[in-house]
């Protein structure tokens, strides 16, 4: 950067767009900066070889050489997942087609989104189909891609962004939280103790309870992964978020009913189709609810009493659920 500008501004290095919002918000707070730009930047193509790919993703060595690879994990949760709720026979069905749902609900949002990797339709079908073709519980469209990618977030005091904006975005509460390294060491398989954490800190800060929040972008590297995101940022009960699914998925109309009350998850298609080009895929995120915010995200737009939402929330992973950022942004 001061080789290209030479301005010599300070600069700290994080491995997420997340983790680097938190430190500006810190660094707000705290007097030092009064505007600070935060980026992420990755480029997933330029890649090594498989081994090395897997070893990086997993974050785990032992998990690798045991036979795990980044899809195991996925695989191992959702098998924990229907074995402790007792999930069988016609309610396996319908949770297999309720995640398949899921995939087909991004993509179709991402149909929305001018940024997306993704913008084309899926079926139910195709979903069940590809995971039909490798027997096994999760396949090809229950996963993101590989991706490339770059997001900026601009971050300023209170009373700059008054003189800016009528309508300034405020980062109400921002949290993180972590969990063991390697996932098959965990006490619980069916969901992220770093999550709940993370939001309970979070929703402290800010003052609000998941009820209040009708918006949520969550980190769905795969369709397993948003369904147990929903249940540990506390909107679903443990087990039945995939019970909550409603709406037209395949024409962009899905969302989540939970108590009576609509859920909008992933309204810019979510890892799954926007993309996860990982250390700028939180920015993407945080992005999509800032203009939800605003009332500037188009197509997608959700409105709540004929309005923009007031409130919405961000979950941001490092590793598989390792390390978890919770970022609430609202209007006061």
């Amino acid at each position: 950067m001061s080789e290209l500008t030479e301005l010599h501004v300070p600069m700290e290095v994080t491995r997420s767009v997340s983790a680097a919002l938190l430190a500006a918000c810190h660094a707000i707070q705290a007097g030092i900066y009064s505007t600070v730009l935060v980026g992420g930047i990755e480029k997933m193509t330029d890649r090594w070889d498989k081994i090395r790919d897997d070893l990086m993703l997993l974050e785990d060595p032992w998990s690798y050489y045991a036979g795990g690879t980044p899809e195991t994990n996925h695989e191992l949760m959702l098998r924990a997942y229907i074995k402790k709720y007792g999930i069988t026979g016609e309610s396996l069905d319908k949770l297999n087609v309720a995640l398949a749902q899921i995939a087909v609900k991004n993509h179709a949002h991402a149909t929305k989104n001018e940024y997306a990797q993704f913008q084309r339709k899926i079926t139910v079908e195709q979903v069940l189909g590809a995971r039909k073709a490798v027997n096994k519980p999760l396949g090809l469209y229950d996963f993101a891609p590989i991706s490339d990618g770059a997001s900026a977030l601009i971050l300023t005091s209170e009373a700059i962004a008054k003189k800016m904006t009528a309508q300034p975005i405020y980062v109400l509460g921002a949290a993180s939280a972590t969990d063991y390294l390697s996932f098959p060491t965990r006490n619980d398989l069916t969901h992220f103790v770093a999550t709940r954490l993370a939001m309970g800190n979070a929703l402290k800060m800010a003052g609000l309870t998941p009820v209040d929040i009708p918006i949520v972008e969550v980190y769905d590297q795969s369709t397993v992964m948003e369904m147990v995101s929903l249940e540990d940022l506390g909107f679903c009960e443990p087990g039945t978020a995939w019970k909550s699914i409603r709406g037209d998925c395949q024409d962009g109309g899905g969302y989540y009913e939970i108590n009576g009350k609509k859920l909008f998850v992933n309204m810019n298609g979510g890892l799954k189709a926007d993309g996860n080009p990982l250390g700028a895929t939180g920015g993407a995120q945080i992005f999509e609810i800032f203009r939800q915010l605003r009332g500037e995200a188009g197509a997608r737009q959700v409105k709540v009493d004929q309005v923009p939402p007031r409130f919405g929330c961000a979950l941001e992973f490092e590793g598989f659920g390792t390390k978890a950022y919770v970022t609430i942004l609202g209007r006061k």
